[in-house]
């Protein structure tokens, strides 16, 4: 068979001179004959795969997995989950399902420990102390349901903890450690609370037959939330179990520490958002929302929505600084059931602002500033500011150097009241070493210049370590 090949190749090589041969001059015997039999060989070789051919028909396992192949590939474009359909198909279609099903699902978990320390000057002549706390929070997102392009989600949130902090001396900062959580029950249980539980629809706008047409969307969100986590933001001044740990620094003062915001025995309440934002492209934005939230005892459920906490915000985010990115709000409050200095059931309203701007590769700036319209709070003026700077520079971009200072300014009834100064001025020093992916350790220092506004009133110092693992 290979002689037989052998011979063919020549022929084809050598058949078009021969021809050419033939028609001019007569072939000498020995290369006629050459030519002979490269013909009968070739003959042979045609007769040879005929017959073979005819030996072995096609094999129908062949013909069946042919069937098989386009069946498979076929499959994938049909919905359904058939019987005749392959195993590996009906697999692959289950654990797209899956997929399908966990898109747009998101789930964040963090555990944050804090160890604080306080000097014996700082608890009105008590001894040194050392408190040791922390607080869980897991939270959940799921899509609820879908009309076309209108897109509903639920949000789920549970909180616990133990240890309430440190007892300090009295200040108009209101807490050093925004962390401390425990519920009612005290120190010896760590009960979870459903902290937070709400709905959210989100509407593509303008609409022309049932779809939006523009880069612009109304969102609807009723339950129980957390006001902050819709109103007064900040880039880096928004999470005590990853920047600054006082309240001061982590709200609006006039709103956190100094109660305006009211909520329930925990912070939370439940309420109605509206907002409406458009997005023309990636860089720049705008939104206004309005929320009205319980207030009072309504907060915990124990009575109706009467005189509750009204808010409404204007938000931008624009490049005003060398091109860098930065987020600006302002925003006004009012809470029908706040309490004065001394306690008393008083209507409370002010507004504020909440900045955060890039102002380099590595530094990002924060400001707030709050200034009380009506009521009798002990701080009727607040400033914040601070920076922080990734540690890019010294080859560790996820650490953070963080400072941040505050200057409260007492309200003129209050100062009348007590006889107090008009300033409390705080500092809070912190770096934040990320050990790896999950866990982040951070070095923290806090310091109160005078107390209650009361000139020559030792500062209040608190040094601490805090610990948060994340998911």
């Amino acid at each position: 068979m290979r002689r037989s090949l052998r011979s063919l190749l020549g022929a084809a090589l050598l058949s078009p001179v021969l021809a050419s041969a033939q028609g001019a001059l007569p072939l000498p015997p020995e290369l006629r004959h050459l030519l002979q039999r490269l013909e009968r060989l070739e003959t042979e070789n045609q007769q040879l795969r005929a017959r073979l051919d005819a030996l072995s028909p096609p094999d129908p396992r062949l013909h069946a997995l042919e069937d098989a192949r386009q069946q498979t590939d076929k499959a994938p474009s049909t919905e359904c989950l058939s019987e005749p359909q392959p195993e590996l198909v009906t697999g692959l279609k289950a654990v797209e399902r899956q997929i399908e099903a966990l898109e747009g699902v998101s789930v964040a978990a963090s555990l944050t420990g804090v160890l604080q320390r306080a000097s014996a000057g700082s608890r009105d002549g008590s001894g040194a102390q050392s408190r040791l706390n922390y607080r869980g929070d897991v939270s959940v997102g799921v899509p609820a349901g879908r009309l076309n392009d209108i897109q509903g989600r639920l949000f789920l949130h549970v909180r616990l903890g133990q240890g309430a902090g440190l007892t300090l001396r009295d200040s108009l900062a209101g807490g050093t450690n925004a962390i401390a959580f425990q519920t009612q029950a005290g120190a010896s249980d760590a009960f979870a609370i459903l902290a937070q539980a709400w709905y959210q629809l989100t509407v593509p706008l303008p609409r022309e037959q049932g779809q939006a047409q523009d880069r612009e969307q109304l969102e609807i969100t009723v339950g129980k939330m957390d006001p902050f986590q819709f109103f007064d933001q900040n880039a880096i001044a928004d999470d005590e179990t990853a920047r600054f740990q006082n309240k001061v620094f982590v709200h609006n003062p006039l709103l956190d520490a100094g109660g305006d915001m009211g909520g329930d025995a925990y912070g939370f309440a439940p309420g109605l958002r509206l907002a409406y934002g458009a997005s023309p492209d990636r860089v720049t934005g705008w939104s206004a929302s309005l929320g009205v939230f319980a207030a009072g005892e309504a907060a915990g459920f124990g009575r109706g929505l009467g005189r509750p906490l009204l808010l409404a915000q204007l938000d931008t985010s624009r490049r005003l600084w060398a091109g860098l990115p930065g987020n600006y709000r302002v925003y006004a409050w009012r809470n029908g059931q706040a309490r004065d200095h001394e306690g008393r059931p008083a209507a409370h309203g002010g507004w504020g602002a909440s900045l955060d701007q890039r102002l380099g590769d590595d530094w990002t700036g924060f400001l707030r500033y709050g200034h009380q319209l009506k009521g009798s709070p002990r701080v009727d003026r607040a400033l914040t500011l601070g920076l922080e700077l990734d540690g890019r520079r010294w080859g560790r971009s996820a650490d953070g150097l963080g400072l941040a200072t505050a200057w409260l300014h007492a309200a003129q009834s209050w100062r009348q009241a007590q006889a107090s100064g008009a300033r409390e001025q705080v500092c809070e020093l912190f770096y934040r070493y990320q050990l790896n992916d999950k866990v982040q350790i951070t070095p923290d220092l806090q310091w109160i210049r005078q107390p209650l506004a009361q000139a020559g009133s030792p500062s209040i110092r608190v040094w601490g370590v805090r610990a948060r693992v994340g998911l």
